[in-house]
């Protein structure tokens, strides 16, 4: 299944050859009780970068089918404004402060910044127990592929709890989306075979392989992450369309629609297989889209940015039997309460005195009940090309407050009322701001999180022309 094109697909399902058809719904496999589980991440799609959440232009039906089988939730949020503390927070149920992972690895230098980061980790610990290491006791196969971004080769996948890993390195984005890749852990393919058709064929034979027995597969691309480089042939009809109100860029509409593909291929190999009805899938996104490559209106800002453009994500989770079809939930959810939801479908069970800092959302899966705590934070003492200066940040109910290290002002917006954050509150509500930051200083403080400190170097007008030079596609 490695040289699958798009002729192998009619409808968004995969047509498979008759050895492949021999082991498929003729031969399936003995049923489990524990579903099989897949993690699908892309990188740095926006909010509303799918047709099922309100793109107009991008074409997704294979994920617009997935939400059609499952449930959208319609607030749902990265741990992080950057991927790498958002991966970690997922692989582990924690808030990036609590790991001391904050920024991408390595980060975005401005030595002449009014403040300058802490001493942060640029790693995710061995010690961590990841979502890999939590399902490993109750028989599942694991795999990771595509991009992983947590540290060098000592914090590899494969040291994670991860059967295999293919594609996951140090790197933060691939050197070319063509192959050659230029990526240690994937053998190159045929010179000019597209990497996110790559990843896709090699979760469907993972799956294939893996039929038989409980699985966990974490399939993370690298798209839609730069650089923008996209297949010619989709490059050119999206050329040929209409610019949509809100999107309108060919090459990385065609670098999305190449991501949904892939996921098509996944889901066509479940039903293919006989595994579609006692698999789950999850589809999130790590970050808000980068604002260079597409547009999150009506959301504020994008990637890098203490606002809702920048940690508001796209996410379906399909569960056959549990979840309504076409559903949808609205209830603010975030990247760590992957984790325990992931432990509670299962069965798994956390380490004694493990601290998971997300919560199962199976009760919203299930339409049956709501979450306990009603906050979530976020916290990052850098900056970043895309607009952020250190901040911390906290969504209570419908209020969101973000308060800025720099000078220590807050503001204040109702999200339910103003999701494009346009009208400042805090000098109206001026009790709900008192309030938030000291639940906000609290929750630092029982996390540990680490601050930025005053820079001896800072220099105001090299810092904002260093600011305009930084490069915008790195991290």
């Amino acid at each position: 299944m490695t040289d699958l094109t798009r002729r192998d697909f009619v409808g968004g399902l995969l047509l498979l050859g008759p050895a492949q058809r021999a082991a498929g719904p003729a031969a399936r496999p003995q049923n489990t009780a524990r579903p099989n589980i897949i993690l699908i991440l892309s990188d740095d799609l926006g909010w509303t970068d799918l047709s099922c959440f309100g793109s107009d232009y991008y074409q997704t039906p294979n994920l617009d089918r997935l939400a059609s089988q499952g449930m959208r939730f319609t607030q749902a949020y990265s741990a992080c404004t950057v991927c790498s503390p958002s991966r970690a927070a997922i692989m582990t149920g924690k808030y990036p402060a609590r790991l001391h992972l904050t920024d991408w690895i390595a980060g975005t230098p401005f030595p002449f910044a009014k403040l300058k980061p802490p001493d942060w980790r640029q790693y995710l610990p061995l010690e961590e127990r990841t979502l890999a290491e939590a399902l490993k006791p109750l028989g599942y196969t694991t795999q990771h592929i595509g991009k992983w971004h947590l540290g060098n080769e000592a914090y590899y996948p494969d040291k994670q709890g991860f059967d295999g890993n293919i594609g996951g390195t140090f790197r933060g984005s691939p050197p070319s989306y063509f192959s050659p890749y230029g990526i240690e852990t994937l053998p190159d393919g045929p010179t000019g075979e597209y990497l996110t058709d790559r990843e896709g064929n090699e979760a469907a034979k993972f799956i294939a392989a893996n039929r038989s027995r409980p699985f966990f597969l974490y399939l993370a691309h690298h798209a839609v992450h730069n650089p923008q480089q996209a297949k010619e042939p989709i490059t050119a009809r999206y050329r040929a369309r209409t610019p949509g109100a809100r999107h309108s860029k060919p090459v990385y509409a065609s670098m999305i629609e190449s991501m949904d593909e892939s996921v098509g291929r996944v889901m066509a190999t479940l039903t293919e297989l006989g595994l579609d009805n006692r698999t789950i899938v999850m589809f999130t996104s790590d970050n808000g889209g980068l604002l260079n490559n597409t547009s999150n209106s009506p959301l504020r800002e994008g990637k890098g940015s203490a606002y809702e453009g920048g940690v508001r994500v796209p996410l379906i989770i399909r569960w056959p039997g549990q979840i309504r079809a076409g559903s949808t939930c609205n209830a603010p959810v975030f990247g760590a309460d992957l984790y325990p939801t992931v432990l509670a479908t299962t069965g798994a069970k956390p380490e004694a005195g493990q601290v998971i800092d997300g919560e199962s959302i199976v009760p919203l899966c299930r339409q049956r009940g709501s979450l306990k705590r009603d906050t979530i934070f976020w916290h990052y003492p850098h900056n970043h090309p895309g607009g952020a200066s250190p901040f911390s940040a906290i969504r209570a109910g419908d209020w969101k407050l973000i308060e800025f290290q720099e000078d220590g002002h807050a503001e204040l917006y109702n999200i339910a009322e103003d999701i494009g954050e346009k009208n400042e509150l805090s000098a109206r509500f001026a009790e709900k701001a008192r309030e938030l930051r000291a639940r906000l200083a609290a929750w630092r403080q029982e996390v540990g999180a680490q601050m930025a400190v005053p820079n001896p170097d800072y220099d105001p007008a090299r810092a904002r022309q260093a600011g305009k030079a930084q490069p915008k596609s790195q991290d």
